[in-house]
């Protein structure tokens, strides 16, 4: 048998990788991971956790609005400082970055902090130049995001330069219509921004269900965002001042002080060196692979972002988990990739699991729907016109319930329960015979029409 420096190197050391590394090396594994920035991946270092937070703190410029009707006095101007934010939100993501390292060098993985690429189906070369071999290599480095190819793109910034932005801007321009999109521009928005959101198509999140983003966009503009539709960029000019002007196609230019890009990610494989093992990639840049996140070279696997399957943390870190037991505990785990729920942390938020009410009809053919819409208790009393929106999508036949959405305060937080529902097989009647806990907006979901 050849004799290996290690029994499993993994490239990357964010979610997926993380998960796999430890539950590898807890099963006896000599385990390396290879991570040229920062432990934690892009969730936890420049993603869905610091997002999260600033989520938070924007929430808090309605909440004190809402505030007066619930009989506290708070001045009609209330200071808001983004540096504090930002600096408390960083060093959230410290603490957790030393957890994830803690994590890792207590289960005997040894953290390599360079770049690696592969030079064969069980090498690789280091940052340092130094070469290592493994029995099994895990390639888990995620996705980038995308910029458009037009002149001046230079002057943009993506999701992964938001969190260290000295201010906020005035006038922000927010290129994309998808989830990073709307979050953020709902977040700079309750930060007193302007937000101008382009997207080249005439549609919002597409993928999630139309009544339900229908609603958002609603919401949104209610609230002063602005949307610019069949518009693709042309160019963007910055002015001695530091100001941006952009043009895109279907619309007059518009002169704004941040352009973010949030048009999509892109798996990082470019120079990995993955063809000198045979790995395949596909038109998308993703490595692909089987059931068992092997590639077409049988010692070289991915999970993650890098495929381009679910680009969602908790598939990373189950597609890590899976591969690790399968292939060093003796467990053989496969993915089921059916009935995943998901949420945009937008201003109100939305969320959904299983079938979409189109992809019902297309798939089932007969559907049943049922919906509630009604205001929340809070926004009634605060004076907010503001409507929540629950959709149940049935099998016309069955009564199964095949997909759950809605928009409305705290959604997310109800969706993990629904998913659990959706996933069970459950049904309307199922729904139905279960009491309702007053007065909840989960309640709603009990007394669908």
């Amino acid at each position: 048998m050849p004799d290996y420096d290690y029994d499993l190197f993994v490239i990357g050391a964010g979610s997926g990788g993380t998960r796999a590394s430890r539950v590898a090396a807890a099963h006896g594994a000599r385990v390396a991971v290879a991570e040229e920035y920062r432990v934690g991946g892009t969730c936890v270092i420049r993603g869905c956790v610091p997002k999260k937070l600033l989520v938070y703190g924007s929430h808090f410029a309605e909440d004190l609005k809402d505030a007066k009707r619930f009989g506290w006095d708070v001045p009609d101007r209330c200071a808001f400082s983004w540096p504090t934010l930002r600096d408390n939100v960083m060093a959230e993501v410290d603490r957790i970055n030393g957890a994830y390292t803690a994590t890792l060098e207590n289960n005997g993985v040894e953290i390599i902090n360079a770049r690696a690429v592969v030079t064969g189906p069980n090498s690789l070369r280091l940052g340092d130049g130094r070469e290592v071999t493994a029995k099994t290599i895990l390639v888990a480095v995620g996705a980038h995001p995308a910029i458009p190819e037009c002149p001046g793109h230079e002057h943009g910034i993506t999701s992964n330069e938001v969190f260290d932005l000295p201010d906020i801007p005035k006038r922000i321009l927010i290129a994309g219509a998808g989830y990073i999109a709307n979050e953020f521009a709902g977040i700079f928005h309750q930060f007193g921004a302007h937000v101008t959101l382009i997207n080249r198509s005439k549609e919002i999140l597409r993928g999630y269900d139309l009544a339900i983003r229908d609603r958002l966009l609603q919401i949104s503009m209610m609230k002063g965002l602005e949307f610019r539709f069949d518009a693709t960029f042309r160019g963007i000019e910055k002015h001695d001042d530091g100001c941006l002007t952009v043009s895109m196609s279907g619309h007059e230019p518009i002169t704004v002080d941040l352009v973010l890009f949030a048009t999509g990610r892109v798996p990082n494989t470019h120079g990995l060196g993955l063809e000198s093992a045979g790995v395949a990639i596909n038109d998308r840049g993703a490595i692909c692979v089987d059931a068992d996140n092997r590639s077409t070279c049988p010692s070289i696997f991915a999970v993650g972002d890098v495929t381009d399957r679910i680009q969602l943390t908790p598939i990373a870190i189950r597609e890590g988990q899976a591969f690790a037991d399968t292939f060093f505990g003796g467990k053989p785990t496969r993915i089921d990739y059916d009935c995943v729920p998901s949420a945009v942390f937008s201003h109100p938020p939305m969320a959904g699991v299983g079938l979409t009410e189109t992809q019902a009809r297309q798939k089932l053919g007969t559907v049943r729907v049922y919906t509630a819409d009604f205001r929340p208790m809070k926004n009634v009393l605060a004076g907010r016109d503001e409507r929540a929106l629950y959709k149940m999508v049935c099998h016309g036949e069955t009564d199964r319930i095949v997909g759950i959405h809605m928009i409305g305060p705290d959604v997310p937080e109800m969706m993990q329960v629904a998913a659990v529902a959706v996933k069970a097989g459950l049904t309307k009647a199922d729904f139905d015979a279960t009491v309702a806990l007053h007065p909840t907006m989960a309640e709603e979901l009990v007394l669908l029409r």
